[in-house]
């Protein structure tokens, strides 16, 4: 174990014997770390907080620091981070609260560019994107493959869809389906993410299909409900590989609690 002499690491926490943890850095008792995971100077890590394997976390980082909530009055909440995350300078994490499941979540591989804020009891998938000063409000739910650019904020109890992209300095205050391209104040829906698509493997037919899909919820003129009932035909017309995609674009509508921005 790499510890720098002026790092403060509580006898209670657990860490791997491979983790390396930088110059002032200071990791509390409740605190357990992975192996291959790297701790930058600087970084204060705290709360019960779980960090996997080989992530690597840059200076001045704020990890499992109590909610930004009024009501939180001290209880032993949770903050987990997943492997191979990439968390840059500045970045604030916080524990969830028991007036949800208790629990922060980010997955793996993710990409966390500075100055990122997520509140307490959000959700984030694998291999999301969120470029510097995007923040997350609390009980934020993140699909994988999401991209968030600069600047962008979501607010509290929102949910993004796997594959959707959300352009600079977009506040979003409803849901975004998956695989959907939007940005602007008010945000507004700008077609699908289709370079991310191609890149991450899907065929031509299944993007016309979710492209199509795309067209019956934004561009047909139909109401919310008549879009879904259109939108089960598309599914019922399809092979099973192309109707999975179309069907998961189906299902977030009836999960969406904030509305669908359109």
């Amino acid at each position: 174990m790499a510890i720098h002499s002026t790092a403060i690491v509580d006898p209670k926490a657990q860490l791997d014997s491979s983790v390396e943890v930088g110059a002032y850095s200071i990791i509390g008792p409740n605190v357990r770390i992975d192996a291959g995971t790297t701790i930058g100077p600087h970084v204060v890590i705290e709360g019960h907080t779980t960090i996997g394997k080989d992530n690597q976390f840059f200076q001045f980082s704020s990890i499992g620091a109590a909610p930004q909530d009024k009501k939180y009055a001290g209880e032993p909440t949770l903050l987990e981070i997943g492997d191979r995350n990439v968390v840059r300078e500045f970045c604030t994490f916080n524990l969830g609260t028991v007036q949800d499941g208790g629990v922060t979540r980010v997955g793996s591989d993710n990409w966390i560019m500075a100055y990122v804020h997520i509140a307490h009891d959000c959700h984030v998938g694998n291999r999301t994107i969120f470029a510097n000063n995007a923040a997350l409000a609390g009980h934020v739910h993140i699909g994988d493959w999401v991209i968030l650019g600069g600047f962008s904020n979501v607010h509290q109890f929102c949910k993004i869809g796997a594959h959707a992209m959300v352009g600079m300095s977009t506040s979003l205050t409803q849901d975004v389906p998956p695989f959907v391209i939007l940005n602007g104040n008010p945000a507004a829906a700008h077609g699908i993410n289709i370079e991310g698509l191609k890149r991450r493997g899907f065929s031509r037919e299944q993007i016309s299909a979710i492209r199509q899909a795309y067209k019956t919820l934004y561009k047909s003129g139909l109401t919310l409900d008549e879009a879904k009932a259109e939108l089960d035909k598309e599914i019922a017309a399809q092979t099973a590989e192309i109707a999975e995609h179309i069907s998961t674009f189906r299902q977030f509508l009836d999960t969406s609690t904030r509305g669908i921005v359109r």
